[in-house]
């Protein structure tokens, strides 16, 4: 059954509550990347045009429940009123008295935009009289706000309970993409997953292993942990040891199921992450005592390009190596360019291999690039998003 979207609803001079993804990063108070803004237009302009007075409300990194200027909302209404070419009316606070007056006195067509949700912990307790207080706010609520969808907290699951609710056409883009996608996979279907930890991706690992992937190519600090536990030299690599007894019983299960897990087959390394003295490719497999694994190698770059780019299905969350750092980026635009160069489907789920894919110009040679890291992967597992699961089911 579907749910509910603002297609559905009656907003005709009705206050809505948009709870947005506006988490976006920012250096010295300046907006640095202002896609998930551009992401939420379609839904902002939607429910103006149907006659809306509009109340968004978002969180801004971990101000821990408490008022931080750093983390204030005030940049984010200064773009989005230069994007939307209105005015923006910015409250002090989230449920108190600014707040309060000024979305009484919101006119259909304004725009109100709260603080930072999460300068109250009760917004990550999920407590049920701060979700009462923000509901009092308005009539109706729209959840778009993807990047918080496996979130239980009380602007994106407490407020849901309490007032007539929809998605927004960014939530219903990110379900169609993703959710449709690894129901009916077409194949080769290729996951790429990198990133620091495997005890981030356990799960993912299994349901893809479960799921009728044809391949999984893993890349990242993650595969230092998988290569250990075949045996092979990692030197001082960042190895999860609690986790090599589970690794294993992927690989076999893996075999099993006929999946093929790639894995690097050569290296970039260097002595000191911070201040190398030393940076090198491996012949192969093994790393030596003293170095460090740092990105993906030269052959191996190599061979995830061409498998990607045959696939019909690729779904890529993490990157190959650090590649905030130059020297340690090379294999994540290589898998960036892949997914660029692919005629098939091609998924980025988030987080960092978004920012790869963007910031190299790519986003547009992509089937779709996700809003949410965090959330994508839980879809990518398959799992149920508390916040889009509350949103009431069409009739």
């Amino acid at each position: 059954m579907g749910k509910v979207t603002i297609r559905d609803i009656d907003v005709f001079e009705k206050k809505v509550l948009l709870r947005a993804d506006f988490n976006v990063p920012m250096k010295d108070g300046v907006i640095t990347d202002d896609n998930r803004i551009k992401e939420e237009l379609p839904t902002i302009n939607y429910l103006l045009e149907k006659g809306a007075s509009l109340i968004i409300c978002s969180h801004l990194g971990r101000p821990e429940g408490e008022f931080n200027s750093k983390y204030s909302l005030k940049p984010v209404a200064v773009r989005l009123s230069e994007l939307l070419n209105k005015p923006v009316i910015m409250s002090s606070d989230v449920i108190g008295k600014d707040a309060t007056k000024l979305s009484k006195n919101l006119k259909p067509g304004e725009i109100l935009m709260l603080e930072n949700v999460r300068f109250h912990s009760e917004e990550e307790e999920n407590d049920p009289k701060f979700a009462e207080k923000l509901a009092k706010l308005a009539d109706v609520y729209v959840n778009d706000a993807f990047g918080t969808a496996h979130r239980k907290h009380a602007s994106t699951y407490g407020v849901a309970k309490l007032l007539p609710n929809a998605m927004g056409f960014l939530i219903e883009k990110e379900l169609k993409n993703i959710t449709e996608n690894i129901e009916n996979p077409k194949h080769p279907f290729v996951a790429v997953l990198g990133g620091s930890k495997v005890s981030d991706k356990i799960g993912i690992v299994n349901s893809f292993i479960n799921s009728g992937c044809d391949s999984i190519v893993i890349g990242g600090a993650m595969a230092y942990t998988f290569l250990k536990a075949m045996g092979y030299k990692v030197g001082k690599s960042k190895v999860e040891k609690e986790y090599l007894k589970e690794v294993k019983t992927m690989l076999t299960n893996a075999e099993e199921n006929g999946v093929n897990i790639i894995l690097p087959m050569d290296h970039v390394v260097c002595d000191n992450i911070e201040n190398p003295t030393i940076i090198e490719n491996t012949d192969g497999v093994n790393i030596p005592e003293n170095l460090i694994g740092v990105d993906i190698g030269k052959k191996t770059a190599k061979t995830f390009y061409k498998i990607i780019k045959k696939a019909k299905l690729v779904l890529w969350n993490g990157p190959m190596g650090i590649f905030e750092t130059p020297e340690f980026s090379c294999g994540t635009k290589k898998v960036a360019k892949a997914l660029a160069k692919c005629k098939g489907v091609t998924i980025v789920g988030g987080g960092d291999s978004a920012a790869a894919v963007i910031n190299m110009g790519y986003s547009k040679k992509v089937t779709h690039v996700s809003t949410g890291g965090g959330a994508s992967l839980k879809l990518f597992e398959g799992k149920v998003l508390p916040a889009i699961d509350i949103i009431q089911n069409k009739n």
